[in-house]
Formats: C-alpha cells, sequence, structure tokens
C-alpha cells in the first residue's frame, strides 16, 4: 500500500528537486547594489579642550530598518583632522538605508574631544539627504554616546496610517532628540 502511495509521489518530488536545483542563486550585483558609501562631516567644538584630538573616535549611524553603517575609528591621518572649530569629512561604507535616524559616536583616549555636530549625508537617486545631530560638549570616554530620532512601533504604526493618506507623519517629540549612550 505504501509502494503506490510513494510511485505517485516520485514525479511531483523529482520536478521540485529539479526545480531546485535549476533555480538562479541570489546574485552577489544585487547585494553590491544595496551598497551606499555615505559622506559623514564632523564639526570639532571649539570650546574642545586640546587644539587636536588624538583620542580615536568610531561612529555608528543608520535607519529605523536596521541598515547601519559603521567605522570603528575615523581617519586621522594628516594631523589636521579633529582639529578645535574644524570641520572633518569622512567617507563611510554600509548598506542603503531608508533615512539616517540615529547617530552615535564612541570616544577613547586622553583628549576629551568635543564635536560640535556630526551630520551623514545619504547618497540617493534624487538630491542627497542629510540628517544633523548636535552634540556640544566632550564625549565620555569608552562610551557610545549619541542620538536615536528613529520612529518607535507605535509611531510607526501611525506614519503609514497617515501615508495611506498622504499625511505627514507626527512625531511624538516634535522631532527633537536627546542624547543617550548606546546600549
Amino acid at each position: 500500500m505504501a509502494a503506490p502511495l510513494l510511485r505517485g509521489l516520485a514525479l511531483p518530488l523529482l520536478l521540485l528537486a529539479a526545480a531546485i536545483a535549476l533555480a538562479p542563486a541570489p546574485s552577489s550585483a544585487a547585494a553590491a547594489a544595496r551598497a551606499c558609501t555615505y559622506t559623514l562631516r564632523v564639526k570639532t567644538s571649539c570650546a574642545s579642550p586640546a587644539p587636536r584630538s588624538a583620542d580615536a573616535v568610531s561612529v555608528a549611524f543608520g535607519d529605523a530598518y536596521r541598515n547601519e553603517a559603521h567605522a570603528p575609528r575615523l581617519p586621522t591621518s594628516g594631523g589636521r583632522a579633529l582639529e578645535r572649530c574644524g570641520t572633518d569629512t569622512f567617507r563611510v561604507p554600509g548598506p542603503c538605508g531608508y533615512g539616517v535616524c540615529y547617530l552615535y559616536l564612541r570616544r577613547a583616549g586622553r583628549d576629551g574631544w568635543a564635536p560640535e555636530w556630526a551630520q551623514v549625508v545619504q547618497p540617493g537617486p534624487r538630491a542627497p539627504a542629510a540628517a544633523t545631530f548636535y552634540f556640544g560638549d566632550p564625549l565620555p570616554d569608552g562610551v557610545w554616546y549619541g542620538h536615536d530620532r528613529c520612529p518607535k512601533a507605535r509611531d510607526a504604526a501611525a506614519a503609514a496610517a497617515d501615508d495611506d493618506e498622504r499625511r505627514p507623519a507626527a512625531t511624538t517629540d516634535g522631532g527633537n532628540s536627546s542624547a543617550s549612550p548606546r546600549g
């Protein structure tokens, strides 16, 4: 009784195995198309304790969908990076996202570097989108510190409903953010 049942399934199983074997593998070109290079501009505060910082500075930023770009250490070669009152520009590779809404900086060292602001410019099919995050005080040593302006799940549901009605979504904090350690 089991033998006729197996014979009846043999052809569909054989066709399924052939379809899986012949299916195209995901191409690396499709994955590479989702890679972006962001422009990160950082202004060092004029009140930064050291005229030029040798602190190791890391950055992580991304969108509400967990597309995160990370630079484990911003390059300070050339001797003029992270200079008091100076603005430095860095290129940070990462996955393409849907609007940068958080940014965290981490400082390690003795100089007590203080950023005034950090701006991420995200490339896009239209005009590049920029997100600016303000600091002003020296960063704590060895702690991820920054801003998260990403919508919460409740706000995201409201935004989706508003999109259906073609109205802009309201934020619960008026668009303001506060600095908090990255956990």
